[in-house]
């Protein structure tokens, strides 16, 4: 079934009760699910890199995603963001510059998000929970930099995955390391010491705050591996 054709299925032209629009609506969730993943089945390797909307190209945040990005799209991973502004566009523009594709998942929102112009392949979500998969499945790294909410909500979703056994194991890379330090102690200071994760939990993130050790680090974790999903990792990320 086509997109459009899902798209129509998800808006049919009757007066249906909230009940049955909700039904509907499954059409077009299942039309994001679709194109995306037909988009972008040919980028892997590919790094998601996420952090703030609200920083201005002259800050050190911006820049150092940008320089990162470029070091990684020159290795030869595509960079995928968030295809907004702030450490969404310094993501999208090293990786635009670079040797590789810069990926933008963009989403629909009443402020702050804006695609930015360094994409080659963009697409637009209505529903986060659909772009959230397709940072995890398509990812052979995070590289996290300073950010809010949403760029908690997204280290915070793959560290459950990957926790839990819904997700392969991949590089969750923190830059900045004094803007999470707070963050990395309390981890360490009340959720290991009360018992609310295990000690070796924590072995899943890793801060680095120099470009060129976040490239380095991507390749050892996969040194002696392809940077594709095992076969037993590739039923994991089927079923997310």
């Amino acid at each position: 079934m086509t997109q459009e054709k899902l798209h129509n299925l998800a808006a049919p032209q009757i007066d249906a009760s909230p009940t049955a629009r909700e039904s509907w609506r499954m059409f077009g969730i299942m039309s994001e699910f679709v194109e995306a993943t037909e988009r972008l089945a040919p980028i892997r390797p590919a790094v998601s890199i996420f952090g703030s909307a609200r920083i201005a190209p002259d800050h050190p945040y911006y820049q150092q995603a940008e320089k990162v990005a470029r070091l990684l799209s020159d290795a030869g991973f595509s960079v995928i963001s968030g295809g907004g502004p702030g450490v969404m566009e310094a993501a999208s523009k090293g990786a635009f510059q670079g040797k590789s594709a810069s990926v933008g998942l963009n989403i629909q929102l009443p402020q702050e998000q804006q695609s930015n112009a360094y994409q080659d392949i963009s697409l637009t979500f209505r529903h986060f929970f659909a772009r959230k998969v397709m940072f995890v499945k398509f990812a052979a790294a995070y590289v996290v930099l300073p950010g809010g909410f949403g760029t908690l909500d997204e280290l915070m979703e793959a560290l459950t995955l990957i926790q839990t056994g819904k997700s392969r194991r991949f590089p969750l890379i923190l830059m900045s390391t004094a803007y999470w330090q707070g963050l990395l102690d309390w981890f360490r200071e009340r959720l290991v010491s009360e018992g609310m994760i295990a000690a070796e939990d924590l072995d899943l993130i890793q801060a680095i705050d120099e470009p060129e050790q976040v490239v380095d680090a991507i390749f050892k974790h996969y040194e002696g591996r392809g940077f594709g999903p095992l076969p037993h990792e590739h039923e994991l990320l089927l079923n997310l």
